[in-house]
């Protein structure tokens, strides 16, 4: 199957799942294998085998829970029956499906596909997590990758259907090029994606590592983090020894006038900066006087 014809049976899926979702009453009798509306039995379903999703927070669950509790679920969970285990497949909504069991239901209302193939399930789960903000950094570039290597479709086509720019899907898949433990402080939230994009910017593994341990420790702004990594890929300033000359004289007028001094000078030495330091009050006094006596 080509790359476009992927591309249009995957636009016409979601199409298909979103006229469900927004009118749950819809009667399909004019094409009887799309999908329907159902009320299931929880025991009857399982998890999705693509879901995109690593992480569920505990916290979370139970709020959710507690809200399905008090309100109901207001949204149906999409499922695809397997015949051969004689139990529904979650496609999407498995954290409203475990909050249905923390909350105590025995049934739950979903929309049911008769058949879906693998790469679909794969593009509805990922889909509908990342339009809904649902995955971590992380979770949402392993989708992206997933979808793109099973669908076979181009980063550009991809953030159509995910409803962003190829920018954000090109930037979310480089955070897979920084290292493993780099990627769990994304996923377990101790830096951000702004971070990741920051340590992205330094290609020696070593300035990286030093600028995420400083990330960690000082909680630095993304806006900081930038302006680290801008400041790490500058060239270290080669200081080039001095003509024995201008040694000789800053020697020589150091002695005489018994405190540190220094010549700053450009590339030409035509034009410079005499520098003479003194360590109080006292002592630029005795400076001031010795060079009057000089002078005059």
């Amino acid at each position: 199957m080509s790359r476009q014809a992927l591309g249009k049976g995957l636009d016409a899926l979601l199409k298909q799942t979103q006229e469900v979702l927004n009118n749950p009453t819809v009667t399909r009798t004019e094409n009887p294998s799309g999908p329907s509306v159902q009320k299931l039995p929880l025991d009857k379903i399982i998890p999705n085998r693509y879901q995109p999703r690593r992480v569920f927070d505990e916290a979370k669950l139970q709020e959710l829970a507690q809200s399905i509790q008090e309100h109901g679920l207001t949204q149906p969970i999409v499922v695809v029956y397997d015949g051969g285990l004689d139990k529904y497949e979650i496609v999407v909504g498995e954290r409203r499906f475990r909050a249905s069991q923390l909350a105590g239901l025995t049934e739950i209302d979903a929309i049911v596909h008769k058949a879906l193939t693998d790469k679909e399930m794969c593009a509805l789960a990922l889909i509908e997590n990342i339009q809904r903000e649902d995955l971590n950094p992380i979770e949402t570039a392993l989708g992206y990758r997933n979808l793109m290597s099973k669908f076979e479709i181009s980063q550009t086509d991809l953030a159509g259907y995910c409803g962003k720019s190829k920018a954000a899907v090109s930037n979310s898949l480089r955070l897979l090029e920084l290292p493993e433990h780099m990627q769990e402080a994304l996923q377990d939230g101790t830096i951000s994606e702004g971070h990741g994009r920051a340590l992205l910017m330094l290609l020696d593994p070593s300035k990286k590592e030093s600028l995420f341990q400083r990330m960690k420790k000082s909680k630095m702004s993304v806006r900081q983090a930038e302006e680290a990594a801008r400041a790490l890929l500058q060239p270290a300033a080669i200081k080039l020894p001095k003509p024995p000359e201008v040694s000789s004289f800053e020697n020589e007028l150091q002695a005489a006038l018994g405190t540190k001094v220094e010549v700053r000078y450009g590339k030409k030495m035509s034009k410079g900066v005499l520098i003479i330091q003194y360590n109080s009050l006292e002592e630029l006094d005795n400076l001031a006087s010795r060079l009057k006596t000089k002078l005059l």
